[in-house]
């Protein structure tokens, strides 16, 4: 591939999904939200895109109740697509999964109760799943073991840097209610990351896209695939809407990281460059590429 422009290929490209919140036997959410085929119709849009992607990353509320065909179900669907792409899956845990079923149904390990916190090797970029959930409730916790471990990990630096992934985004959660559920006790967390060689924090939870930084790391909130939220009312009318689903688009340069917004959606598209088009541009000069595409008629 000809580089056009001033920066080289993306080093990896990540598939950042959130809350998919599947039922057992494939019930809708909420009683008419097709959260399945949603999902399904996420995962065929990333196969068109014709990208690689190093992982398709899950932050969390994997299921709706924690139940063990949910899990099933949702393996099924993912699977069969990362294998195809060669892709890395990596799921996290939300405050709507259960640990147990989780692991037994989706991690094949014993059904213990212990946060699921895990490292993962991406080709010299390191991605940390941090376990957010506290049983029993819908906010977020992280332990002093789980930061004692983290810190730990984070001692010893990365070839490419690090990607921390979680449910509950560390950042101010601008709809009322939505702070009652959200990540506590934040500054320890904070100081563990200060000085390490964290580059993103990827984190769901809010049903809507976010951005945002803690100590001084980007944070991008995917929006949920199964329903979103309604940010058009006013902050105390909001409410869910089957409408503005998304995923994102990770992509990790040397010194920058992207995250673009994918909407849900078969969309019809208004204009298009062809193959050919594309062709004639990487056959010019740079000089050339400026005055034939650049330069305003």
């Amino acid at each position: 591939m000809v580089q056009l422009g001033q920066y080289p290929p993306a080093r990896q490209v990540l598939v950042h999904l959130s809350d998919t919140h599947f039922l057992a036997g494939g019930a809708p959410l909420h009683g008419d939200l097709p959260a399945e085929s949603n999902l399904e119709r996420a995962l065929e849009q990333v196969e068109l895109m014709g990208i690689r992607p190093s992982a398709l990353v899950f932050t969390g509320d994997l299921t709706d109740l924690g139940e063990t065909d949910a899990y099933a179900r949702l393996r099924e669907r993912v699977e069969p697509v990362a294998e195809r792409l060669g892709a890395q899956i990596i799921w996290l845990m939300g405050n709507h999964d259960e640990r147990a079923p989780m692991r037994s149904a989706l991690l094949d390990q014993e059904p213990t109760d212990g946060p699921i916190d895990t490292v993962w090797d991406l080709g010299g970029l390191r991605f940390i799943g941090l376990d957010t959930s506290v049983p029993g409730f819908h906010h977020g916790e992280l332990s002093d073991a789980q930061l004692d471990w983290l810190d730990s990990v984070l001692d010893s630096p990365s070839r490419y840097g690090t990607v921390i992934g979680m449910h509950h985004p560390p950042v101010p959660a601008p709809q009322p209610l939505f702070d009652l559920l959200e990540l506590r006790e934040q500054r320890p967390f904070a100081e563990v990351l200060a000085g390490r060689d964290v580059r993103a924090i990827l984190a769901g939870h809010l049903h809507y896209a976010l951005n945002s930084t803690f100590a001084d790391v980007p944070v991008s909130v995917a929006a949920a695939s199964c329903y979103t939220m309604n940010l058009s009312n006013s902050p105390r009318a909001t409410n869910g809407m089957n409408g503005g689903q998304s995923f994102n688009l990770v992509h990790v340069y040397d010194e920058q990281i992207t995250h673009s917004v994918v909407p849900i959606g078969d969309f019809a598209t208004a204009d298009t460059f062809s193959a050919e088009f594309i062709a004639e541009m990487e056959a010019l000069s740079p000089e050339e590429r400026i005055e034939a595409f650049s330069r305003k008629p």
